[in-house]
């Protein structure tokens, strides 16, 4: 595996800061985030500098019942090609759930969300894996996720789930040692139990990031300092085996650039203590059996992800055997991902409500599930606004109506006019 070295994950709230830090290697920008055509200047000079620019996809969903949809796969290739990236990454998660394999409506979580560490999905995950594999230019690499909550009748460890992953399929792994504390903390799972089952001799890098505990929970936030158990894993992993990368992961509050610079030295004394050593780690117990059936496999795994994901967004009963109270604050962080993101993707929606943006998109998501993308979201919560029963004041009324216009209508507002509203609503 090509060696990385150490990294930081590029954003563009933060991208002059990476290119002035010293001693960065390489950079992960979110694959979704990211136009083959229009690849953002930045990106563009730190290419030019010999930095490595891996994309990393969040939107896949190779941990879903469905076969991986040919478009997403085609794009995320598209992305590989244009930043000359020695691999892509993606997740071992679920997006997404219902549809043709259920007659249900689909739904969208906006969210990683894990999958059941059982041999219906394993089989599922190795196909899936097989397929991407299949249509991507160069090798892809795949990440543990962070959960809230554990499934029922789960038969094997995150630790055989994907030493069996990697022995079916040679895909790469991508382990967050983050996602390990998340799920020490939240499932009870040891990280060095972990380690020691998963196949480190297939690592392709290190994912590190903060998160914060509330509750007796922790959430993955990648918007808080790394904390000190989640570098002791780290050295705990680099003990074990070199890591051929190590990166850090901020996605939203971003501190100064000297705050990054000195997590970035962090990271590296962690490495540092763990060592150069090899990985002595005795292999699981077994490999577990194929199941019999794919489509019966995919059958049942479409069937548990929908009841699940439906609890989730859609409001109905928790399926048998859920901890409830975990699927609550799931639930709450799901719709919160939802707003933060819609905020994003329709900055102009938050400035036009104000302080009432907020309140009033969580009512409209406890009452409408997510079926497309981001950008349907905001179009469809402007319009529940508009011709709901919500009161709005005179100006704001005015200004929704016209984004909401400007955008569902059959042709797009002119650049300069667009422009024009936009500097009148910062000014405001």
């Amino acid at each position: 595996m090509e060696r990385l070295g150490t990294g930081i994950g590029w954003r563009p709230e933060i991208a002059e800061a990476v290119e002035a830090m010293p001693g960065i290697d390489w950079v992960e920008a979110v694959a979704e985030n990211v136009c083959p055509g229009h690849l953002p200047e930045s990106l563009l000079r730190l290419r030019e500098r010999g930095v490595t620019v891996v994309p990393h996809g969040v939107s896949l969903g190779l941990g879903g019942a469905e076969r991986p949809d040919a478009d997403r796969l085609t794009a995320l290739a598209e992305r590989a090609e244009a930043l000359g990236s020695p691999l892509v990454t993606e997740h071992i998660a679920f997006v997404r759930a219902g549809g043709p394999l259920t007659a249900s409506p689909r739904l969208e979580a906006g969210h990683l969300l894990p999958v059941p560490r059982t041999r219906d999905a394993l089989k599922v995950l190795c196909e899936n894996v097989r397929i991407a594999q299949d249509a991507l230019p160069v090798p892809l690499a795949v990440e543990n996720i962070a959960a809230l909550f554990s499934w029922p009748g789960e038969e094997m460890t995150e630790g055989q789930f994907l030493y069996d992953l990697v022995d079916r399929t040679g895909v790469r792994l991508l382990i967050d040692v983050a996602n390990l504390h998340t799920n020490h903390v939240n499932r009870g799972e040891d990280p060095a139990e972990a380690l020691a089952e998963v196949p480190l001799e297939a690592l392709a890098y290190v994912h590190v990031a903060g998160g914060f505990e509330r509750d007796g929970v922790w959430h993955d936030s990648h918007a808080h300092p790394v904390p000190r158990p989640v570098l002791d894993i780290l050295t705990d992993l680099a003990s074990r085996v070199a890591p051929p990368g190590v990166l850090l992961e901020r996605d939203e509050n971003f501190p100064e650039p000297t705050e990054l610079e000195r997590e970035l030295d962090e990271i590296r004394a962690a490495v540092d203590k763990g060592g150069r050593v090899a990985d002595a780690r005795p292999a699981p117990s077994g490999t577990a059996p194929e199941p019999a059936g794919d489509d019966e496999a995919r059958g049942r795994l479409a069937l548990d992800q929908a009841a699940l994901l439906s609890a989730l967004v859609a409001g109905t009963p928790a399926p048998e055997g859920f901890d409830r109270a975990r699927l609550g604050v799931q639930a709450r962080a799901l719709a919160a991902k939802r707003a933060d993101v819609v905020a994003k993707v329709a900055p102009e929606l938050p400035v036009i409500l104000g302080p009432r943006y907020r309140p009033n998109f969580l009512a409209y998501a406890q009452r409408n599930p997510m079926t497309s993308g981001y950008r349907r979201d905001a179009l469809d919560f402007a319009g529940q606004l508009l011709h709901g029963e919500t009161a709005l004041e005179t100006h704001a009324r005015k200004e929704l109506n016209q984004w909401w216009r400007e955008r569902s209508g059959p042709a797009p507002l002119a650049h300069s006019r667009l422009a024009r509203i936009r500097r009148s609503l910062t000014r405001r």
